[in-house]
């Protein structure tokens, strides 16, 4: 299946039905008054995280989305029945917002979130609601209110617990199908992945979700290369695992430039718990690899690893390092979940 993180829809709520102008006739009742009822309310538009998706594929070519118009009220004080609501089945980590992209209308973070993004207009009264002391027999009832229409946009930002970054090449796809069941294309050229991509991963008894983000290029913060839009999916993660072409021509001034994208890019990304993972030692003498150390410690890394996908030296280090670093985020999460004050109406 085809990944796709962005989708500019149209949602249109139903319109509320008409409310009726009846009055009863009946045998010995030749004046029995108003009795037409009410319109129907229209349906809404609904945004539901639902399991088992996790690409925006199928709003593609689906753009419009219209909910039913409520039906019209009836005599014998009969309400019409509401339209039906849309329910657009989304994956969880997409966000909603305006047509214009700086309003977040929705965040769907977890399974069976359910909001409402446009409500279904109420329905119009009948000429039994319109009965008086001074007006007996009302002619006169209501269209029903319309619904409302607009344009959003879906971005879906990936949920992991671990988010590779790096220099195109850098090996971060050969380092998640090491580590998991994952398969993503892995070639000897720059770009080879396109999509992000999930892997799950295993160290010793426990597992994490690790996302690899397609290669970054200088001026990612400001589009260049989609980069924008891939920076947005390890906004969620709890570590970066920042990693280094240690055969690379200038493997220090690729790590300035990473670190320089996410620190122009904001929203916090840059103060995220990093490790930085010098690969490709297979190819590598220990003493280019120390000096490489030694440098980019000097430079402001801190935590600094080295390993190799292919022949798996320091690999399992590294997953337990990235799990020590979820662990101790997830029990931060509870315990402020814990003492978050109870919310009262």
């Amino acid at each position: 299946m085809k990944f796709l993180d962005q989708a500019k829809i149209y949602i249109q709520s139903g319109n509320g039905g008409p409310g009726s102008v009846s009055f009863r006739r009946e045998a010995n009742v030749p004046r029995g008054g108003p009795d037409g009822g009410d319109g129907g309310r229209g349906g809404s538009v609904i945004a539901e995280c639902a399991a088992g998706l996790n690409t925006l594929i199928d709003y593609r070519y689906q753009q419009h989305f219209k909910a039913q118009t409520g039906r019209g009220g009836a005599g014998r004080m009969r309400a019409g029945p509401s339209g039906e609501d849309i329910t657009l089945k989304l994956p969880v980590g997409t966000q909603i917002l305006n047509e214009d992209g700086d309003i977040v209308l929705a965040d769907l973070t977890e399974i069976g979130q359910r909001i409402t993004l446009a409500r279904g207009g109420d329905g119009g009264r009948g000429n039994a609601a319109f009965k008086s002391s001074t007006n007996q027999a009302p002619r006169r009832s209501e269209t029903g209110f319309p619904g409302m229409g607009m344009w959003v946009w879906l971005r879906l930002k990936l949920i992991a617990d671990a988010g590779l970054v790096g220099m195109p090449n850098a090996g971060k796809s050969t380092f998640l199908a090491a580590t998991s069941a994952a398969r993503p294309k892995i070639a000897d050229y720059p770009f080879t992945t396109l999509h992000p991509g999930l892997g799950v991963v295993g160290v010793d008894t426990n597992e994490f979700v690790l996302a690899d983000i397609p290669g970054l290029v200088e001026g990612a913060h400001e589009g260049t290369g989609l980069g924008h839009r891939f920076l947005g999916h390890v906004e969620r993660c709890r570590v970066l695992l920042h990693l280094v072409d240690g055969t690379g021509d200038d493997p220090l001034a690729n790590w300035k430039i990473i670190r320089g994208e996410l620190m122009a890019y904001g929203d916090e990304l840059a103060a995220k718990h990093e490790i930085t993972a010098i690969t490709k030692m297979d190819a590598m003498d220990q003493d280019s690899a120390d000096d490489l150390v030694k440098a980019l410690r000097a430079e402001g890394a801190g935590e600094v690893m080295t390993l190799s996908s292919v022949s798996g030296q320091g690999v399992r280090e590294c997953l337990r390092r990235l799990w020590q670093v979820i662990g101790e985020a997830r029990t931060e999460e509870a315990e402020a979940d814990l003492g978050e004050e109870p919310w009262q109406p």
